[in-house]
């Protein structure tokens, strides 16, 4: 008799599945939120400047929603391109879902950590490490570029045979479980979790400017992957969220543009052609060594 586990479910099930999934963690989000707020409230740490980044945290995400459905043509018709060459189509059941869900998490690591390593991928990522404060409003804080900056990593996972609307599927639960993250109102959990999940506790650590956190704890949902390719960080000393140097400014369009902003100034400072071509690909911290 068929296992729930080997059932074959139809495609449009994980597209009806990820739209449910995202309504209700969306009122689950907004609703902690408010809960985030009465407790800064009565902490005394409520101001217009952390009400002011929140509303901008909602702006990006306005601007990040209408690039989605600008783009969601383009996604679509890759993910069944790549499906056709598969070359091995799988069937949608639980246990490939699960698979798909492991998939879509190590891709998500790698796609995190170039977005950190690459000059246009932080240009767009800046955007969301940009805020001195730390909430759930803060995972809504979306740069540019985001709606199609993780396409060739999901394309990947495509071509391993995964239907395409089970991946979608699979990278949205991947990107709840890491808003669900933004939070400094959960402190340390039990140490297994610790050990094999990100946790609010890892995710501080990643949104840190400390030295000793930057370009840290990029997992979505599992925390190993950071251990298995040496970007783990334990939360030590205080975070100081943000980035370097601050923004200092809660005007929606430079939020949303001061990574690009930053990254053709520094094309524009840059010698040589190729040097100013290098800019796009290598890391933000990167300079052409100096002609002898």
């Amino acid at each position: 008799m068929e296992s729930l586990w080997e059932r074959t479910f139809n495609s449009w099930v994980f597209y009806e599945w990820e739209l449910i999934a995202e309504d209700w963690f969306f009122l689950f989000a907004m609703a902690f939120f408010g809960f985030e707020l009465i407790m800064l409230t009565f902490r005394g740490r409520m101001s217009w400047n952390l009400a002011l980044d929140s509303v901008n945290n909602f702006v990006t995400l306005l601007a990040h929603l209408g690039l989605v459905a600008l783009f969601a043509a383009l996604y679509l018709w890759s993910f069944y391109w790549a499906w056709e060459l598969a070359p091995m189509p799988l069937p949608n059941t639980l246990t490939t879902l699960a698979l798909c869900i492991l998939a879509c998490d190590l891709a998500y690591y790698w796609e995190h950590r170039m977005a950190h390593q690459i000059g246009i991928g932080w240009a767009t990522h800046t955007v969301h490490h940009s805020s001195p404060h730390f909430n759930i409003s803060v995972a809504y804080r979306h740069g540019p570029l985001d709606a199609i900056f993780g396409l060739p990593f999901l394309l990947v996972v495509v071509l391993l045979g995964f239907d395409p609307l089970m991946v979608l599927l699979s990278a949205a639960l991947v990107q709840l479980f890491q808003t669900a993250l933004h939070t400094e109102s959960i402190g340390r959990l039990p140490r297994l979790i610790e050990a094999v999940f990100n946790t609010p506790s890892h995710h501080r650590v990643h949104h840190g400017s400390n030295p000793q956190y930057i370009d840290k704890n990029y997992a979505g949902i599992l925390i190993i992957w950071d251990k298995l390719f040496g970007t783990f960080a334990r939360e030590q000393e205080k975070v100081v969220y943000g980035v370097l140097p601050p923004i200092g400014s809660n005007n929606p369009l430079v939020v949303l543009f001061h990574g690009f902003s930053r990254l053709f100034k520094k094309m524009k400072t840059t010698p040589g052609f190729g040097n100013k071509l290098a800019c796009l690909v290598r890391g933000p911290g990167w300079q052409p060594k100096p002609r002898s």
